[in-house]
Protein backbone atom coordinates (compact mmCIF):
# COMPACT_ATOMS: atom_id res chain seq x y z
CA UNK A 1 0.00 0.00 0.00
CA UNK A 2 1.51 3.16 -0.68
CA UNK A 3 2.27 6.61 1.00
CA UNK A 4 -0.35 9.46 0.34
CA UNK A 5 1.43 12.86 0.44
CA UNK A 6 0.35 16.14 0.21
CA UNK A 7 1.92 19.52 -0.83
CA UNK A 8 1.97 22.51 0.17
CA UNK A 9 3.73 25.40 -1.21
CA UNK A 10 2.80 28.64 -2.57
CA UNK A 11 5.11 28.68 -5.84
CA UNK A 12 3.90 26.12 -8.40
CA UNK A 13 6.71 24.80 -9.56
CA UNK A 14 8.38 23.86 -6.58
CA UNK A 15 5.02 21.68 -5.91
CA UNK A 16 4.81 20.23 -9.78
CA UNK A 17 9.21 19.66 -9.10
CA UNK A 18 8.16 17.56 -5.69
CA UNK A 19 5.36 15.93 -6.70
CA UNK A 20 7.08 14.78 -10.07
CA UNK A 21 9.84 13.38 -7.59
CA UNK A 22 7.26 11.68 -5.22
CA UNK A 23 5.30 10.06 -8.24
CA UNK A 24 8.99 8.54 -9.70
CA UNK A 25 8.68 6.66 -5.81
CA UNK A 26 6.09 3.29 -6.46
CA UNK A 27 5.25 3.66 -2.88
CA UNK A 28 4.72 7.13 -2.07
CA UNK A 29 1.52 9.14 -4.18
CA UNK A 30 0.34 12.53 -4.87
CA UNK A 31 -3.05 13.37 -3.43
CA UNK A 32 -3.53 17.00 -2.70
CA UNK A 33 -1.52 20.29 -3.10
CA UNK A 34 -2.34 23.81 -2.12
CA UNK A 35 -0.56 27.00 -2.15
CA UNK A 36 -1.42 28.57 1.66
CA UNK A 37 -2.14 27.97 5.14
CA UNK A 38 -6.18 28.07 4.77
CA UNK A 39 -6.23 26.11 1.39
CA UNK A 40 -3.33 23.27 3.29
CA UNK A 41 -5.86 22.74 5.64
CA UNK A 42 -9.04 22.42 3.34
CA UNK A 43 -7.63 20.39 1.47
CA UNK A 44 -5.85 18.30 4.37
CA UNK A 45 -9.71 17.72 5.53
CA UNK A 46 -10.64 16.56 2.06
CA UNK A 47 -7.87 13.99 1.12
CA UNK A 48 -6.85 12.81 4.68
CA UNK A 49 -3.12 11.62 3.42
CA UNK A 50 -0.20 10.23 5.88
CA UNK A 51 2.24 12.74 5.21
CA UNK A 52 2.04 16.56 5.09
CA UNK A 53 4.87 18.33 3.31
CA UNK A 54 4.13 22.18 3.73
CA UNK A 55 6.91 25.57 3.35
CA UNK A 56 7.27 27.24 6.78
CA UNK A 57 6.53 30.51 4.60
CA UNK A 58 3.51 30.73 2.94
CA UNK A 59 1.16 33.68 1.76
CA UNK A 60 -1.07 33.73 4.30
CA UNK A 61 1.07 32.65 7.33
CA UNK A 62 3.62 29.91 8.34
CA UNK A 63 3.58 26.13 7.59
CA UNK A 64 3.96 25.78 11.45
CA UNK A 65 0.30 26.21 11.85
CA UNK A 66 -0.56 23.85 9.76
CA UNK A 67 1.73 21.47 11.28
CA UNK A 68 0.31 22.42 14.68
CA UNK A 69 -3.24 22.24 13.87
CA UNK A 70 -2.88 18.51 11.70
CA UNK A 71 -1.16 17.80 15.20
CA UNK A 72 -3.58 18.83 17.62
CA UNK A 73 -6.07 15.97 15.54
CA UNK A 74 -3.73 13.15 14.86
CA UNK A 75 0.18 11.56 16.44
CA UNK A 76 0.09 9.55 13.38
CA UNK A 77 -0.02 12.12 10.52
CA UNK A 78 3.43 12.44 8.92
CA UNK A 79 4.76 16.48 9.10
CA UNK A 80 7.36 17.65 6.75
CA UNK A 81 8.54 21.33 6.94
CA UNK A 82 10.54 22.81 3.81
CA UNK A 83 11.87 25.86 4.13
CA UNK A 84 15.12 28.24 3.13
CA UNK A 85 16.17 29.64 5.96
CA UNK A 86 16.91 26.98 8.39
CA UNK A 87 18.25 28.16 11.51
CA UNK A 88 18.02 27.45 15.10
CA UNK A 89 15.10 29.44 15.42
CA UNK A 90 13.65 27.71 12.74
CA UNK A 91 14.34 23.84 13.74
CA UNK A 92 13.41 24.39 17.45
CA UNK A 93 9.95 25.94 16.27
CA UNK A 94 9.13 23.28 14.10
CA UNK A 95 9.90 20.47 16.79
CA UNK A 96 8.07 22.65 19.15
CA UNK A 97 4.78 22.38 16.52
CA UNK A 98 5.22 18.87 16.11
CA UNK A 99 6.59 18.51 12.63
CA UNK A 100 7.96 15.14 11.98
CA UNK A 101 11.32 16.31 9.78
CA UNK A 102 12.59 19.71 8.95
CA UNK A 103 14.60 19.56 5.32
CA UNK A 104 16.05 22.59 3.85
CA UNK A 105 15.00 23.60 0.32
CA UNK A 106 18.71 24.03 -1.18
CA UNK A 107 18.35 19.71 -0.42
CA UNK A 108 17.89 17.14 -2.92
CA UNK A 109 14.73 16.35 -4.11
CA UNK A 110 15.27 12.67 -2.76
CA UNK A 111 16.17 13.54 0.50
CA UNK A 112 12.58 15.65 0.73
CA UNK A 113 10.86 12.35 -0.10
CA UNK A 114 13.14 10.58 2.15
CA UNK A 115 12.07 13.10 5.05
CA UNK A 116 8.69 12.41 3.99
CA UNK A 117 9.11 8.37 3.66
CA UNK A 118 10.47 8.76 7.53
CA UNK A 119 7.30 10.66 8.40
CA UNK A 120 4.94 8.13 7.49
CA UNK A 121 6.89 5.92 10.03
CA UNK A 122 7.88 7.81 12.49
CA UNK A 123 5.50 10.75 12.79
CA UNK A 124 7.09 11.63 16.22
CA UNK A 125 10.88 11.18 15.87
CA UNK A 126 12.20 14.65 14.67
CA UNK A 127 14.63 14.17 11.47
CA UNK A 128 16.77 17.05 10.44
CA UNK A 129 19.36 16.19 7.84
CA UNK A 130 21.28 19.35 8.45
CA UNK A 131 21.19 19.49 12.32
CA UNK A 132 24.68 20.05 13.89
CA UNK A 133 25.74 18.66 16.69
CA UNK A 134 25.26 21.32 18.96
CA UNK A 135 21.91 22.14 18.26
CA UNK A 136 21.24 17.70 18.30
CA UNK A 137 22.25 17.63 21.88
CA UNK A 138 20.51 21.23 22.90
CA UNK A 139 17.62 19.60 21.54
CA UNK A 140 18.04 15.68 23.20
CA UNK A 141 19.66 16.92 26.13
CA UNK A 142 17.64 16.85 29.69
CA UNK A 143 16.55 20.28 30.53
CA UNK A 144 19.68 22.17 31.42
CA UNK A 145 19.55 23.25 35.25
CA UNK A 146 19.35 27.09 35.76
CA UNK A 147 22.07 28.98 36.53
CA UNK A 148 22.07 32.61 37.81
CA UNK A 149 23.44 35.21 35.52
CA UNK A 150 26.39 35.65 38.27
CA UNK A 151 26.73 31.98 38.26
CA UNK A 152 26.35 31.66 34.13
CA UNK A 153 29.37 34.60 34.36
CA UNK A 154 31.31 31.96 36.58
CA UNK A 155 31.29 28.63 34.27
CA UNK A 156 32.24 30.33 31.58
CA UNK A 157 35.44 31.26 33.15
CA UNK A 158 35.59 28.29 34.77
CA UNK A 159 35.96 26.59 31.12
CA UNK A 160 38.37 29.67 30.01
CA UNK A 161 40.98 27.53 33.21
CA UNK A 162 40.93 30.40 36.00
CA UNK A 163 41.28 29.50 39.43
CA UNK A 164 38.59 30.80 42.06
CA UNK A 165 40.88 33.46 42.80
CA UNK A 166 41.30 34.65 39.08
CA UNK A 167 37.35 34.44 38.63
CA UNK A 168 37.51 36.33 41.94
CA UNK A 169 39.16 39.40 40.14
CA UNK A 170 37.77 39.42 36.50
CA UNK A 171 34.27 39.40 38.44
CA UNK A 172 35.10 42.06 41.28
CA UNK A 173 34.20 39.86 43.78
CA UNK A 174 35.60 38.08 46.92
CA UNK A 175 37.18 34.97 46.84
CA UNK A 176 34.50 33.67 50.08
CA UNK A 177 32.00 34.99 46.95
CA UNK A 178 33.63 33.42 44.03
CA UNK A 179 33.62 29.92 45.94
CA UNK A 180 29.94 30.13 46.57
CA UNK A 181 28.92 30.36 43.43
CA UNK A 182 31.08 27.63 42.01
CA UNK A 183 29.86 25.41 44.60
CA UNK A 184 26.45 26.14 43.57
CA UNK A 185 27.24 25.39 40.19
CA UNK A 186 28.76 21.80 40.66
CA UNK A 187 25.85 21.76 42.74
CA UNK A 188 23.49 22.11 40.08
CA UNK A 189 25.08 20.51 37.53
CA UNK A 190 25.68 17.28 40.24
CA UNK A 191 29.80 18.00 39.39
CA UNK A 192 31.88 16.98 42.10
CA UNK A 193 34.80 18.53 40.52
CA UNK A 194 35.35 21.71 37.65
CA UNK A 195 36.45 18.81 35.34
CA UNK A 196 32.91 17.00 35.92
CA UNK A 197 30.88 20.49 35.67
CA UNK A 198 32.35 21.16 32.40
CA UNK A 199 31.55 17.82 30.85
CA UNK A 200 28.44 18.00 31.87
CA UNK A 201 27.48 21.72 31.05
CA UNK A 202 28.66 20.81 27.53
CA UNK A 203 26.60 18.17 26.95
CA UNK A 204 23.58 19.84 28.08
CA UNK A 205 24.78 22.51 25.19
CA UNK A 206 25.64 25.15 28.01
CA UNK A 207 28.74 26.08 26.93
CA UNK A 208 28.10 25.46 23.18
CA UNK A 209 28.63 29.77 22.65
CA UNK A 210 31.36 29.61 24.56
CA UNK A 211 34.53 30.90 22.22
CA UNK A 212 37.81 28.69 21.35
CA UNK A 213 40.35 28.38 23.80
CA UNK A 214 38.26 27.06 27.03
CA UNK A 215 40.07 24.36 28.90
CA UNK A 216 38.88 21.47 31.41
CA UNK A 217 41.79 21.59 33.89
Amino acid sequence: MSTTVMLVDDHELIRQGLARAFERDVDMHVVGQAGSVNEGLSVFHEVRPDVVVTDLQLPDGLGLEIVRAVRSESDSVGLVVLTMHAGDDQIFAAMEAGASAFVGKDSKASEVVSAAKHAAVAPRTFLCAGLSAAMMRRATAPAAPRLSGREEEVLVLLAEGLGTSDIAGRLYLSESTAKTHITHIYQKLGAANRAQALVTAMRMGMLDDLPSGGSLR
